[in-house]
């Protein structure tokens, strides 16, 4: 297969943004797919995840991966499909998961993009970057059972609960015996984690006083915090732990967007009086668990213990569009850009 009638369509980081990032700060780019070198495979995206990584990707700050810079190609996590390989181990046909970045096509050896074989297992593409992908489920996974090391009886809160790692996490919870509180931003979201994911409660933080909510929804305090937003949120959770609890800090999304570095925690003190245990992971430090994680994950699922929900962005084109979503409460589940058939 030649390359040569191929055009790849890019998205250039075109400059940091301060505040929620939109289409100015991204440019689209036309050019030919260059030919693949020894040791290079081609693949064609086809689904792109969303996840606020790729706001803190944008970003020249201290973080677990090199920043992305203007004038390269927007980072991404991707699934795919190998079109043509001259690496001994791929061949064309083979679906694959990768550091894609926001373009059509992408030309590299395995190494340089991360890339992997997907595993054969019964389930939809797209779940490949949800309950099955880092971006999802092992995240959930290893942020729950490796970190938290949740107990049956115990009480469980979960930030961003409606979203795609807070919806896993809060049901992997219930698999472990806790009970699970979600925190949401909607009304749609307290809804969507109850009544279909089994949360025994959920806390909507734009209409209710969540300090308040937490003392209804925790009569007992609070022994694991799932945190995914950090800021008040975090503040107020604190507030509730129990003795020797656990806070397992998977995210800050509320913070991301900031211009300044905002002061805090201000309950900075409960962690020495309450003998907590508050622990920052990045999942890709934990690659010797994903083996488990996904045989596990992919069990509850088969079961009907675990379900997920995807919002789908149409287009390569729309992909500015999708990323501000996150920020926004109008989204349940797991955000993807569908990138090709």
């Amino acid at each position: 297969m030649s390359t040569t009638t191929l055009s790849n369509r890019q998205y250039i980081l075109k400059s940091r943004p301060e505040g929620l990032p939109d289409r100015s700060h991204f440019e689209l780019r036309e050019a030919p797919v260059r030919e693949p070198g020894d040791g290079d495979v081609l693949v064609r995206t086809r689904y792109l995840s969303v996840d606020p990584t790729n706001r803190v990707w944008m970003s020249d700050m201290k973080q677990y991966m090199p920043p992305v810079f203007p004038g390269e190609v927007m980072r991404a996590l991707g699934v795919g499909v190998v079109e043509r390989s001259l690496h001994p181990d791929y061949r064309a046909g083979d679906l694959v998961s990768g550091l894609l970045g926001w373009q059509d096509y992408s030309v590299a050896r395995p190494g340089d993009i991360a890339l992997a074989p997907l595993p054969r297992l019964d389930a939809p593409l797209s779940a490949f970057l949800c309950p099955l992908h880092v971006s999802g489920g092992i995240t959930a996974y290893v942020g729950l059972f490796d970190i938290a090391q949740p107990r049956a009886g115990e009480t469980m809160v979960v930030s961003a609960a409606a979203g795609s790692v807070g919806s896993l996490a809060g049901q992997m919870g219930k698999i472990a015996g806790c009970r699970v509180v979600g925190i949401a931003g909607s009304d749609a979201g307290c809804r969507y984690v109850t009544e279909e994911l089994g949360f025994d409660a959920c806390i909507n933080y734009r209409t209710e006083d969540v300090a308040e909510a937490l003392g209804r929804a925790c009569p007992d305090g609070i022994d694991i915090d799932f945190e995914n937003v950090g800021g008040d949120i975090l503040d107020t959770v604190l507030d509730k732990m129990n003795l020797n609890g656990r806070v397992t800090l998977c995210g800050l999304i509320s913070t991301y967007n900031d211009k300044q570095p905002r002061p805090g925690p201000t309950r900075f003190p409960l962690i020495l009086m309450q003998r907590l245990r508050v622990q920052g992971f990045v999942v890709l430090d934990h690659h010797a668990r994903f083996a488990e994680a996904v045989e596990k994950i992919h069990g509850w699922m088969k079961a009907g213990k675990i379900t997920w929900r995807e919002h789908v962005v149409e287009g390569l084109e729309n992909a500015p569009d999708a990323l501000p979503m996150l920020f926004k409460p109008n989204k349940l589940g797991k955000l993807l850009v569908k990138v090709s058939e």
